[in-house]
């Protein structure tokens, strides 16, 4: 985790937006595969923290599968990480302050949104917005229907561009959380 870390944090210095956006992927009912991007909001020592709304599509996937995994690429590093892993929810006083943190538009948009389900037109949103504000006032609360997941990996590659396309990735790869990594060296 502390190479993870290491990147990001020279990344925040060169990625001109969102050094921390991670394409994260879960799979459906069907298998189907969805990605998208959120924002890494934290590395912790055995784990990397994403916060959403636990009504949205994404949510409802993990919550069904328990699994999921992010690609990071820093295209100024020429760096990429990958992770797959097991995923809980992270609450309480840490996802408490991190909600706390957000501007205050995002906190009244975490409470009008209804993340991932049909919308009429966006007045309808606005609207919504503006009946939560009168609701909730300058300081709303975290909703109890948002919060954080935590990605624990069984599985990360570290990826590093190379002369000729002679990339060097390193896999790190454990059959449970706290066991030992097995790293290995993989061809480009």
């Amino acid at each position: 985790m502390l190479i993870a870390q290491r990147w990001l944090d020279e990344a925040e210095l060169s990625e001109p937006n969102d050094p921390n956006a991670i394409a994260l992927s879960t799979v459906d009912a069907g298998g189907m595969p969805n990605v998208r991007m959120v924002l890494l909001k934290d590395i912790l020592p055995d784990s990397f923290v994403f916060y959403t709304n636990y009504e949205s599509a994404k949510a409802r996937e993990i919550e069904a599968a328990g699994k999921a995994a992010f690609a990071v690429h820093w295209k100024s590093l020429r760096r990429q990480i990958r992770v797959r892993g097991n995923v809980s929810r992270f609450e309480g006083p840490d996802a408490d302050a991190y909600f706390a943190s957000r501007s205050l538009k995002s906190r009244l948009g975490a409470w009008a949104s209804k993340q991932s389900q049909p919308l009429g037109s966006r007045a309808e949103l606005i609207a919504e917005v503006a009946r939560q504000t009168a609701r909730h006032g300058t300081n709303p609360a975290r909703p109890p229907f948002w919060g954080g997941y935590k990605i624990v990996p069984l599985e990360i590659e570290f990826w590093a561009d190379g002369a000729f396309r002679l990339h060097d990735r390193f896999r790190w790869r454990r059959a449970e959380p706290g066991a030992v990594w097995d790293i290995q060296r993989l061809s480009p």
